[in-house]
C-alpha cells in the first residue's frame, strides 16, 4: 500500500510577513508614480506646442517687433547715421517734412505707376498661363518648374540681364525695334520707358509664381461645374468667364493684395537698373520708388530719423491696403 509523503509548509512566524512589500504599500507607490507621470504628461501636453513655436516668436521679437518699435521711436527724433545714439526729440517734424518734400510725392507717384504697370499685365498673363497649364499637357511638370524658375533667380542677376537688354546703343530691345522702324529709346533716362523697363523685370520674376497659385486654385474647382456648363452648351470661353473666374475670386483678390504690397516695397530692381545713379532712381528721379527714397534718406543723406518716418508711412499705407482687402473680402463672401 502506497504511502503519501506530503508535507505542509512551515507555519509563518508570529508577527512575520511574506517576502516583498505588502500589496497595499506597492499599490500606493504605484499610484503615486502614475499620478506623477500623469502630471508630467499633462504639463508636456499643455506647454510643448508653445515650446515648438517659441523659436519663431523669439526671432520675430528680435528681428521684427523690436526694429519696428525702435523705428517708430526714432521717427520722432532727429538722429543721424554718424551718431545713432544721439537723439533729439522733434515730435512729428520728420513726418511734416517728408509730406512737404516734392521728392517724396515723386517717389509715391512712381511707386503707384510702376505698381500698376507691373501688376496688371503680370496677373493677366499669370491667369492665361495657368489656364493653359490646367489642361492635360505632355511634360506638364517641366512647364510648372520652368514657371517658377524666374522667381528663384537672383534679383541682381535678373536686373543685370535686363540692363543689357534695355541698353540704349547695343541693347537687344532697341535692336528689335529698329527692324520695325522705331528709333532707339533711352530706357534709363526717359521717364515712362524707364518705368516700363523696371516693371518688365518685376513682371518676369513674378508672373510664374502667380500662375502656379492660379493653377492650384483652378485644379480645386469641381469638374461637375464644367460638365454642367458643357451640357448647357457653354463654350470654353464661356466656361472660363462663368465658372473659372467666379470660383477664383478669393484667389484673385489675394494675388492683387500681395502684388500691391510687393509693388509698394520695390527696391532691388530700380536700384540695380541704373547702378551709376544708385538710390536716386535715375538722373531726374524718374523711377525712384518709396523704397529707394527711404534708402537715400537713411544711408546716403544719413538722416535716420527721416528715414524712419518714411518707413512708418509705408507701414501705414500697407495697413490701409490690408483694411481695404478685409472689407472687399467680406463683401465678396456676403455676396456669394
Amino acid at each position: 500500500m502506497a504511502t503519501r509523503h506530503d508535507t505542509a509548509a512551515p507555519p509563518a512566524k508570529e508577527g512575520g510577513a511574506a517576502p516583498g512589500r505588502p500589496p497595499s504599500v506597492a499599490s500606493e507607490a504605484e499610484q503615486r508614480r502614475r499620478a506623477r507621470l500623469s502630471r508630467r504628461w499633462q504639463r508636456d501636453k499643455r506647454w510643448s506646442p508653445y515650446a515648438f513655436v517659441s523659436p519663431f516668436f523669439l526671432l520675430f521679437l528680435a528681428f521684427g517687433l523690436f526694429p519696428l518699435v525702435y523705428t517708430g521711436w526714432a521717427s520722432l527724433h532727429q538722429v543721424e547715421l554718424t551718431a545713432p545714439t544721439d537723439m533729439t526729440w522733434v515730435g512729428m517734424r520728420n513726418y511734416t517734412r517728408i509730406f512737404d518734400d516734392d521728392f517724396f510725392w515723386n517717389a509715391a507717384r512712381n511707386t503707384l505707376t510702376i505698381g500698376i504697370i507691373s501688376t496688371v499685365p503680370q496677373l493677366l498673363m499669370a491667369m492665361g498661363l495657368a489656364h493653359i497649364l490646367n489642361y492635360k499637357l505632355r511634360a506638364s511638370t517641366f512647364y510648372r518648374v520652368a514657371m517658377l524658375a524666374p522667381y528663384a533667380t537672383s534679383i541682381a542677376a535678373a536686373s543685370l540681364v535686363f540692363v543689357l537688354l534695355f541698353g540704349r546703343d547695343y541693347g537687344m530691345i532697341n535692336w528689335g525695334l529698329h527692324f520695325v522702324g522705331i528709333d532707339a529709346i533711352d530706357w534709363q533716362n526717359d521717364k515712362w520707358p524707364s518705368q516700363i523697363a523696371v516693371s518688365s523685370i518685376i513682371i518676369w520674376r513674378w508672373t510664374g509664381y502667380n500662375a502656379l497659385i492660379y493653377l492650384a486654385a483652378m485644379q480645386a474647382i469641381p469638374q461637375d461645374l464644367y460638365e454642367s456648363a458643357a451640357l448647357d452648351g457653354a463654350s470654353r470661353w464661356q466656361q472660363f468667364l462663368h465658372v473659372t473666374l467666379p470660383s477664383l475670386r478669393p484667389t484673385i483678390l489675394f494675388t492683387v493684395v500681395v502684388s500691391t504690397i510687393g509693388a509698394s516695397q520695390v527696391f532691388g530692381e530700380p536700384l540695380l537698373f541704373d547702378a551709376n545713379k544708385g538710390a536716386s532712381g535715375g538722373a531726374e528721379h524718374q523711377f525712384q520708388t518709396l523704397g529707394l527714397y527711404l534708402y537715400e534718406q537713411g544711408w546716403v543723406n544719413q538722416h535716420l530719423g527721416r528715414a524712419s518716418a518714411i518707413a512708418w508711412t509705408m507701414f501705414l499705407i500697407l495697413i490701409v491696403i490690408g483694411i481695404v482687402n478685409y472689407v472687399i473680402s467680406r463683401r465678396l463672401r456676403a455676396s456669394s
